[in-house]
């Protein structure tokens, strides 16, 4: 199972909950937190399997002073989450596993990039889908997009990834992803958005966030979100040499 035209993201989801065998490949190098490549099988149903996904152990965070601990795993989830029920942007399916070799953690499915694309090496292009980028981590308050978190799969999809320091309550946003200051939300977006607002309302996107970030992280996201919609908002401009990640890619 690859991402590709035809991915059924539901089945995808379901193939990372059930497979019952994981087995890890290796381990990422330059991650900051452990990092695993693992492969899912179903030894009794061998047609299931093997399906790739990335392991990220809670045990494996790093200690920030930041976020708390044990919780970059949830909030990957918690984008993703957020991503679907927007319908951008594209995350591959990332979901809570507890029954794996190093613990709970997140587990998502592995998209296999074409080498050397990334959203610096494509010059911004397609801008529309850089664009939705863009609003998703000022919503979500991302503090770490790298050029390398932009991916282009095989099929020339764009996909994002590494979304574990995101919904923080105080002001983080960092990113590559200048090229848009100062422009307005696209129209296209906001009927997204507004459904997101309501659904944080005792609807089923907090429903569907409880248990992965908490009261006032969800509070907070639901501000961010309202303020998008205003209509002088603007995309914000970098502050400072913090603005950008280190390394940028």
């Amino acid at each position: 199972m690859a991402p590709g035209r035809s991915f059924d993201f539901g089945q995808a989801e379901q193939a990372l909950r059930e497979l019952p065998e994981i087995r890890l490949k290796g381990l990422f190098r330059h991650s900051s937190n452990y990092t695993f490549l693992a492969e899912l099988h179903d030894p009794g149903c061998p047609e299931r399997g093997p399906l790739q996904a990335v392991y990220k152990p809670a045990r494996g965070e790093a200690p920030l002073w930041d976020f708390p601990a044990g919780t970059l795993y949830r909030r990957e989830v918690a984008a993703y989450l957020l991503s679907r029920y927007l319908g951008w942007p594209m995350i591959p399916p990332t979901v809570v596993r507890r029954q794996a070799p190093h613990g709970i953690g997140a587990l998502q499915i592995f998209v296999q990039a074409r080498p050397g694309l990334h959203y610096l090496a494509l010059n911004g292009e397609p801008a529309d889908v850089w664009l939705e980028v863009a609003v998703f981590d000022v919503v979500t308050n991302n503090a770490d997009r790298k050029s390398g978190h932009c991916l282009l799969d095989q099929e020339g999809r764009a996909w994002v990834i590494d979304h574990g320091l995101t919904f923080h309550v105080e002001p983080k946003l960092r990113t590559v992803i200048w090229d848009f200051a100062g422009q307005p939300l696209p129209q296209r977006l906001r009927p997204d958005l507004e459904r997101a607002v309501a659904g944080l309302q005792g609807g089923e996107l907090e429903a569907m966030l409880v248990g992965l970030i908490n009261r006032r992280e969800r509070m907070l996201l639901q501000r961010r979100l309202e303020t998008v919609l205003e209509p002088t908002w603007r995309m914000p401009r970098p502050s400072s040499g913090w603005s950008v990640p280190w390394p940028p890619v």
